[in-house]
């Protein structure tokens, strides 16, 4: 893997970075004195490279104001779910033209309530691998359960008028194993009413993408990024990975 790969050029006394053979070797001394763009060959030994573990290297990137955030863990997910469930699902925001609702008490002492919309098309229920759902006051557990059966989920509240999306500090959607995540700086949410336009489609596909878009939500992509600092005697040089 990569981790290993990196450690044995660590060890090496010295590694071929760049394969350019019809460029000569140029010191790091020469490369940190010159003036940028310029393509040069190097030899150089791998000083040290960050993160240290590789699941810290995959960061969220929004393409619009260029910022780069950390992902957040389980636990803020959790607390944001298990605040959500303070406000009780409003029952008049349920069945609406374009999403069934069903809301169950759940037995424990808590006593929670859960109400879980089903988007519809053409008026009817689709197939589980087909159907958009959002639910109100579910747990991670849950939420997660939900997001293994069903095409799409997103966490939601209940507001006078009408649904909203959490805090996007948490994901606004769910997709198997994969959580998507919105900008707060650049993002706009609109009223979760706006999916009905996607519903209203010939064969809704229910793309992130889409959903972002119609959501008002600026998409944050998974990039990776390292850092290396590559060491030749002459000086130091930093060199970055970037890439989604």
């Amino acid at each position: 893997d990569l981790e290993s790969h990196l450690q044995r050029c660590h060890q090496l006394p010295a590694t071929v970075l760049t394969d350019h053979q019809d460029l000569k070797n140029t010191e790091l001394k020469a490369i940190l004195n010159s003036t940028a763009p310029k393509q040069y060959r190097i030899r150089a030994k791998l000083r040290t490279y960050k993160p240290q573990k590789l699941y810290q290297s995959v960061k969220l990137h929004c393409s619009k104001c260029n910022s780069l955030q950390e992902i957040p863990d389980r636990d803020d997910f959790d607390l944001i779910l298990q605040g959500s469930t303070v406000t009780a699902p409003n029952p008049e925001l349920h069945n609406t033209s374009w999403y069934s609702s069903v809301m169950w008490t759940t037995p424990d002492k808590k006593q929670r309530k859960i109400a879980i919309h089903f988007v519809k098309h053409d008026e009817m229920l689709q197939q589980p691998e087909y159907t958009l759902l959002m639910i109100e006051g579910g747990t991670l557990k849950e939420v997660w359960k939900l997001a293994q059966r069903f095409k799409c989920v997103i966490p939601v509240r209940s507001t006078d008028d009408d649904l909203e999306l959490l805090d996007l500090s948490a994901p606004f959607l769910l997709q198997g194993n994969i959580k998507y995540y919105g900008c707060k700086q650049c993002s706009t949410p609109k009223p979760l009413k706006s999916l009905s336009s996607i519903a209203a489609e010939q064969q809704p596909s229910w793309e992130p993408t889409e959903i972002a878009q119609v959501l008002g939500i600026e998409l944050l992509q998974y990039v990776f990024i390292m850092k290396f600092t590559l060491f030749d005697g002459t000086g130091a040089l930093n060199a970055y990975l970037f890439d989604y």
